[in-house]
């Protein structure tokens, strides 16, 4: 009776919405063209990221030694780029990573990717909005954090530095204009992002003109002669050199800068309004990202060109750059740049949280009343409401770099997943829906195969069967635990790099079991449905995908990692509670 009802709740966690549920939704229209989407991929991407970020990770994690941070976080980028594109081919309806985790892995997990889409997004808009408040406390001259400083206590390593007003009320103030019609918002988007490549340009252009190379090259000398250091010891600023902060800053930047690229995936949440779906929206991701890492990479060189990196302020890099090399009025041109960029950013934040929160409540995984929308202009307004009050309030408490590192751990989460979602979607039975569209056939399982060793490496059929299909199945899950257990090792590369012969055993173990579970993968066969686009080097690309997310993840801090869990807790207690009893799949009708 007990195993009985355990394996029936387990069913429960793992059941999937197939797409003719989706069918019966209606569909937008169609209007959004490639270059529609690039704008807005770049637009989602390019925003605090580029204007405050990079000289974050300078100051106090990397020193020059950023531009190979963002190199880093543009692979695991690209990688999950590529596992998104090929989901945007196979399912072309909005709902990104959420409805690809419900089609192919099932309920549960599909409840947690999009749980942490929604709250990656919340927190962005609230990161974003604190940017910009800095941004105009930068053009009056620090007003605003020096008396907030002053009257105001604080809660150390828990909450911010002061409470931010501004941010609060930007956050609810754009909460209103969310409400605009899709086609003035992009037309807006497309103005500013061409603004805002401008000035990026301008800044490329300027630090190329004005930067030193010796900038890269600092030693304990040019420390001890701007009187920051008058010990031999370099301390908080490094070791000089172009790697001041080592390897171990590296990572710790890799990690951080990951936050600039957060926002491609935004692109697959509009593909029911994309003209030609299966191509727009992997040129979409594919061009934002690959331009995005090119400004990333640019103007970080010319930031830590123009500027030596510990002279970086934090709070305002770019024009203060401006500052350090003699052009006062290009500084105030850059700020005025960066308050119209992340005003767009803190609305494409929020319209994909909204979507999601949308999408979610429709399926019944959250409360109904979110899913409720506006008569007229067909805007569901209880969502809009309700994540306008969340971004405000965590606007509020919360400070900026605590915010980019939660929604960064959240989005390494989800694109985790969706690699894995490809990987197990690739060795499925298929069948073909009315829509020409790929779907993971559904099975009570394979009753009449019998599972042995010759067929689980020669298994005799050049397309996938039921068997296969859970061999693959039940090896990526444990591939995922393996390579979880190798980060958590090579974490430890400090012990590693000493020879201690107990870690190296442990890791020629781990190596040696997810380099045989992979080949096990491999040998068995793959759809033979005729994409677009498939991500090529099956299953090595995935693979990689999920261990440099779970490395990024791994250097996140532990009061990072305690806000996830909370946040994780409260989601289950939702889904648990609610989701788990109202979901459509369990109640059709």
């Amino acid at each position: 009776m007990l195993c009985r009802a355990l394996r029936r709740f387990g069913q429960m966690l793992v059941r999937r919405c197939t797409l003719e549920e989706k069918k019966t939704e209606p569909t937008p229209l169609r209007w959004l063209s490639t270059l529609d989407l690039v704008a807005l991929g770049i637009d989602y991407t390019l925003g605090a990221g580029v204007y405050f970020l990079a000289g974050e990770v300078a100051s106090n994690q990397a020193g020059p030694a950023t531009v190979i941070c963002f190199l880093v976080a543009g692979l695991s980028c690209a990688l999950a780029g590529l596992c998104y594109a090929e989901f945007a081919v196979r399912v072309p309806h909005s709902g990104s990573a959420y409805l690809y985790s419900y089609v192919t892995i099932g309920e549960l997990w599909a409840f947690i990717t999009g749980w942490n889409f929604i709250l990656s997004y919340v927190a962005g808009a609230a990161s974003v909005a604190r940017a910009w408040t800095r941004a105009f406390d930068y053009l009056i001259g620090n007003q605003i954090s020096q008396t907030l400083h002053e009257s105001i206590l604080h809660v150390q390593q828990v909450l911010a530095e002061y409470p931010d007003f501004f941010a609060m009320g930007l956050v609810l103030l754009l909460t209103r204009v969310l409400a605009l019609r899709a086609r003035e918002s992009v037309l807006f988007t497309k103005m500013i992002t061409l603004v805002s490549l401008l000035i990026l340009v301008f800044v490329i252009i300027s630090g190329f003109i004005k930067g030193d190379l010796h900038n890269w090259k600092l030693t304990e000398e040019d420390y001890v002669k701007a009187g920051l250091n008058d010990t031999s010891s370099l301390g908080p600023l490094g070791y000089g050199g172009f790697v001041p902060f080592g390897f171990e800053g590296i990572l710790r930047g890799a990690a951080t800068c990951f936050y600039a690229f957060i926002g491609f995936d935004n692109i697959v949440t509009r593909a029911e309004e994309a003209q030609n779906p299966q191509r727009s929206i992997f040129m979409g991701i594919v061009i934002s990202l690959l331009i995005c890492f090119l400004m990333y990479f640019c103007v970080t060189s010319a930031l830590t060109l123009m500027v030596p990196y510990y002279q970086l302020q934090p709070g305002s890099p770019l024009p203060e750059a401006f500052l350090y090399i003699g052009w006062a009025p290009a500084c105030y041109v850059v700020a005025i740049g960066a308050l119209c960029t992340l005003f767009t950013t803190i609305l494409n934040d929020m319209f994909s949280a909204r979507w999601v929160i949308s999408v979610m409540a429709k399926d019944g995984l959250l409360f109904h009343v979110l899913a409720r929308t506006h008569t007229s202009r067909h805007i569901p307004i209880v969502a809009t409401v309700v994540l306008g009050i969340m971004a405000a309030v965590i606007a509020f408490f919360f400070e900026l770099i605590h915010l980019v590192d939660f929604m960064s751990i959240g989005i390494l989460f989800t694109h985790s997943l969706v690699a894995i979602c490809i990987l197990i979607l690739r060795y499925q039975p298929e069948v073909k829906n009315e829509g020409n569209e790929s779907v993971v056939q559904e099975e009570n399982g394979p009753a009449a195969e019998q599972l042995t060793l010759q067929e689980l490496l020669f298994t005799g059929s050049s397309s996938p069967t039921p068997l296969s299909g859970q061999v693959v199945y039940v090896c990526s899950s444990l591939l995922v635990l393996l390579l979880t257990l190798l980060c958590l090792v090579l974490a430890q590369w400090p012990v590693l790099l000493s020879g201690d012969p107990l870690w190296i055993s442990v890791v020629v173990v781990l190596l040696v079991l997810i380099i045989g579970i992979t080949g096990v993968i491999w040998r068995q066969p793959q759809s033979s449905s005729r994409l677009p686009f498939k991500v090529p080097a099956l299953p090595l690309l995935p693979l990689l995908s999920i261990f440099v997310n779970v490395c990024l993840m791994m250097q996140m801090t532990a009061a990072t990692w305690a806000r996830f869990g909370v946040s994780m807790l409260i989601g289950f207690a939702i889904y648990f509670s609610y989701g788990i009893q109202h979901s459509r799949v369990a109640n059709p009708t």
